[in-house]
C-alpha cells in the first residue's frame, strides 16, 4: 500500500483522551463531584479526583508519526519488550491462506496500567481474520498468557502477500479488547485498530526473514518503535 501525501513534522501536542474513555471520566468526575459538595467527605473528594485524572490518563490517544519504508513492522502497543520467542503460528491464524509457515518468531509488548492503551497497526495492509478467543485473565507478563487468557487476532496480509500476526490479550485486571476494525479492511501502518482496558499484552508473529530490532526489557512505543525489519531504511514519518 503506498504511503498517502499527509506527511507533516511530529510536534508535542497535549494528548487527547479517546472517546472509549469517555464515560468513565464522567463517572469519576460525579463521584468525586458527590464527595465534595453532597456529603462533604474532602479526602474521598480528593481521592476520586486523582481518579479521574488517571483514568483520562488511561485513555489518552497521542498522535505517533510512524516510520514508512519497506520491510518495516512497528510496534502496535506501548510498554516492555517482554518476549522474543520462536514459536508456532497460532492455531486460530494457522492455515492455507492464512499463516502457513512451520514457525514465527513472536515479539510480546507487556502494557502497564500507565501506558498508552490504544493498538495500531503494525503493519499496512488488508485484514484477512480476526478472531476472538474467551478466556482467562492470568497475569500478561506470563507467556502462557499466549494460549490461556482471553485474547483477540488479526492477521495482515501486504501487497506482497507477507502475512503479519497480531495478538490483543486481555491481562490480570483488563476485562474488555476492543476492536476499531473488521475483516476485509485496508489499514496504514501505525493506524488505530483497537484498545485493551486496563493492562494487558500485545503479540507480533513475524515470518522468516525478517529480525527483530528490538530488545527484551526495551521500551516500545505504539506505531513508532520499528520491531523488526527486512531491509529498506526509513525514509519519512506520517502522523496519525
Amino acid at each position: 500500500m503506498p504511503p498517502r501525501n499527509d506527511l507533516e513534522a511530529a510536534a508535542y501536542e497535549i494528548p487527547k483522551m479517546h472517546p472509549e474513555g469517555t464515560k468513565y471520566v464522567v463517572i469519576a468526575a460525579a463521584l468525586a463531584l458527590f464527595f465534595w459538595f453532597v456529603v462533604d467527605w474532602e479526602i474521598l473528594g480528593w481521592l476520586t479526583a486523582g481518579l479521574t485524572v488517571w483514568v483520562f490518563a488511561f485513555f489518552r490517544d497521542p498522535k505517533r508519526v510512524t516510520p514508512v519504508g519497506e520491510g518495516l513492522i512497528v510496534s502496535p502497543a506501548d510498554g516492555l519488550v517482554s518476549h522474543i520467542v520462536e514459536v508456532p503460528a497460532p492455531r486460530q491464524l494457522a492455515g492455507e491462506g492464512l499463516m502457513s509457515e512451520e514457525r514465527y518468531t513472536r515479539i510480546s509488548v507487556f502494557m502497564s496500567v500507565f501506558d498508552v492503551h490504544v493498538n495500531r497497526a503494525p503493519v499496512a495492509g488488508r485484514i484477512s481474520r480476526i478472531a476472538y478467543v474467551p478466556g482467562k485473565f492470568v497475569n500478561a507478563e506470563m507467556d502462557k498468557a499466549s494460549e490461556d487468557n482471553e485474547r483477540q487476532y488479526f492477521l495482515i496480509e501486504q501487497t506482497d502477500g507477507t502475512r503479519i500476526g497480531m495478538t490483543q490479550i486481555a491481562g490480570l485486571v483488563a476485562r474488555r479488547i476492543i476492536k476499531f476494525v473488521r475483516e476485509e479492511d485496508e489499514v496504514l501502518a501505525g493506524e488505530r485498530i483497537g484498545l485493551i482496558r486496563f493492562g494487558s499484552r500485545v503479540d507480533v508473529f513475524l515470518p522468516a526473514g525478517f529480525v527483530p530490532q528490538v530488545a527484551i526489557g526495551q521500551r516500545a512505543v505504539a506505531g513508532e518503535t520499528v520491531l523488526a525489519a527486512r531491509g529498506g531504511k526509513v525514509v519519512t514519518g506520517r502522523k496519525l
